[in-house]
């Protein structure tokens, strides 16, 4: 209250706003990361609060609620908080009795020329002469979601003036016009990609602000267009390989190893980031030699060596082609010069390589060694791993129809389960439903009740015999999440396990029998959980397999 009061005397509104908006944040309910074993804190809800400021009639309840009437987007929330304050009769500035009355002055998109992310920029008018400046940074390397954001006390030609100065005044930033409706669509789905994203995004101002940001957001007009990724089908990517090895920067590449290795870097110009293969700054260059290709490109080490000298020659024809200045030229280049000692090193440590990863991965090897040294490659590493997609699956033909729509909130099918096992069932769905409600998600939940369902009513003989129920629970998360690749060193098994208070190698025998009830041979899994159905796998890993499914039919 000390600190409302004190914001009350500001002559700028921004201090008041800020409070109430990083209150509101900090309420804000937030989904847990995948096995997050610390418990959300007991805060109220929003409504809770209101409640509490108004049945506390103090002129500083009353500026915060004030505040919250505009910034909740709630006309019922607005009108009873306006009732309450016409009667407490408090003195409150002008701008915040008004604040209603705000509007957008100018919408601007500030863009750099290597394209890693835009900067969407609001200009709010509020009542008494005050401006506000809303800046939202877009990044297109994790995904195009919002990254950060902040709010300045000042009108947003004086901003982009002053970031003009700082960035030195040169061609490689412009700041255009941007269709406020535009604008909208392009946050809000920039928002809804950062809420599914883990960990989540945090700086010292996001997402305190983001109270302010869809408030401005609310103002701007519906009905536009968010940002369309390029499209490059397989004969426009052969094209452009054509172009390069023909090019002068292509020049003496031009061979079965640096096409296959192009090949790969415009797999991740397409997939990943923005979605354009002639984009290359200094940050997507880390990514890919420090990430990408160490981790999704089967391959032996001298093969693996070529990546840098291939794409230092494919960042000079894609800024040539551009037209990129060439001091940005030179700094791409020298983050090129920068993470190749530690791509080398990556690629060269003690790991399986080659075929021999292919087979560890495949479960064929051992994935801590040995690993013996294989001559030659293995032919058609395409329908190799199209060959996995169907074991997945299920098939060629549900592989070839498979959609990524979301698993609905599926009740558990009682009817083939039979009467005598509903209870034994039942404790089980118990604890397999708050493990997914607390630590999962609707989807996993989902295919955890159509598991027990069907391997109950397949094998029922599994719930008379004895065992614990959080045992055949844990046994039933853990093949789920196997099965759409949960589990990884930032998500380990034991997370899971510890919420049923079992341990981890108590769950592999015991899921062998779910799986064979399902129809699943557990020693024909190739180190992986193919449960050879979609009906067990969650959105998210149905696009991760129609992405690879396309990819690798574009390659066959």
């Amino acid at each position: 209250m000390a600190d409302v009061a004190t914001a009350l005397t500001e002559d700028e509104p921004l201090l008041l706003l800020s409070l109430v908006s990083s209150l509101l944040a900090a309420l804000e309910p937030r989904r847990p990361g995948p096995l997050e074993l610390a418990p959300e804190p007991d805060l109220p809800t929003r409504d809770e609060l209101v409640r509490i400021f108004l049945s506390a009639p103090l002129v500083e309840t009353s500026a915060i609620l004030a505040v919250i009437a505009e910034l909740s987007g709630d006309d019922i929330t607005r009108r009873r908080i306006r009732r309450e304050i016409t009667e407490r009769a408090h003195a409150l500035p002008g701008w915040l009795t008004d604040l209603y009355r705000t509007t957008v002055q100018q919408v601007v998109e500030m863009v750099h020329v290597l394209g890693d992310g835009d900067n969407i920029m609001i200009g709010l008018s509020l009542p008494g002469g005050h401006a506000l400046s809303i800046v939202v940074y877009i990044d297109h390397n994790m995904g195009t979601l919002v990254k950060d954001a902040f709010v300045v006390p000042e009108p947003l030609d004086e901003l982009i003036e002053q970031m003009r100065i700082a960035s030195g005044g040169g061609p490689d930033t412009t700041w255009t016009e941007l269709a406020a409706a535009d604008a909208r669509v392009r946050i809000r789905e920039a928002l809804e990609r950062g809420d599914i994203t883990f960990p989540p995004c945090e700086t010292d101002s996001w997402p305190a602000c983001r109270p302010l940001v869809e408030w401005a957001m609310g103002m701007l007009p519906m009905g536009g267009k968010g940002y369309r990724r390029p499209s490059w089908n397989a004969e426009r990517l052969r094209k452009l390989a054509d172009r390069f090895f023909a090019s002068p920067y292509g020049n003496g590449l031009d061979d079965a190893d640096h096409r296959s290795l192009l090949e790969s870097v415009l797999w991740f110009g397409t997939d990943y980031g923005p979605g354009d293969p002639l984009r290359w700054s200094p940050v997507a260059v880390e990514i890919l030699l420090v990430d990408w290709i160490p981790r999704k490109i089967v391959a032996g080490v001298a093969y693996l060596a070529k990546a840098p000298e291939l794409l230092r020659a494919f960042i000079r024809f894609c800024h040539h082609e551009r037209r990129i200045r060439p001091g940005l030229t030179d700094e791409t280049l020298a983050a090129v010069d920068e993470y190749e000692p530690e791509y080398q090193q990556i690629i060269a440590a003690p790991r399986p390589q080659g075929p021999a990863a292919l087979l560890a991965a495949m479960g064929a090897l051992q994935p801590d060694g040995p690993w013996p040294q294989l001559d030659g490659e293995l032919p058609n590493i395409s329908e190799v791993m199209l060959d996995s997609l169907r074991r997945a699956v299920g098939g060629d033909e549900t592989l070839a129809a498979l959609d990524n729509a979301p698993l609905t909130d599926e009740p558990f099918d009682w009817q083939p389960v039979p009467p005598d096992i509903h209870q034994r069932v039942a404790e089980v769905l118990g604890l397999l439903d708050r493990c997914c409600d607390e630590r999962l998600d609707v989807e996993y939940r989902t295919a955890c009740r159509r598991m027990l369902s069907r391997a109950a009513a397949r094998d029922p003989d599994i719930f008379r015999r004895r065992g614990r129920a959080e045992t055949a629970a844990g046994a039933i998360c853990w093949i789920v999440g196997k099965a759409n690749d949960l589990f990884s060193p930032t998500v380990p098994v034991k997370d899971l396990m510890q919420f049923f208070g079992i341990g981890q190698g108590s769950v592999s025998q015991r899921s062998e029998v779910f799986l064979r009830a399902i129809g699943v041979d557990p020693a024909d899994r190739y180190g992986s959980m193919d449960l050879g159905s979609p009906d067990y796998l969650t959105s998210g890993r149905r696009t991760e397999i129609i992405t690879l499914r396309d990819h690798y039919r574009a390659m066959v």
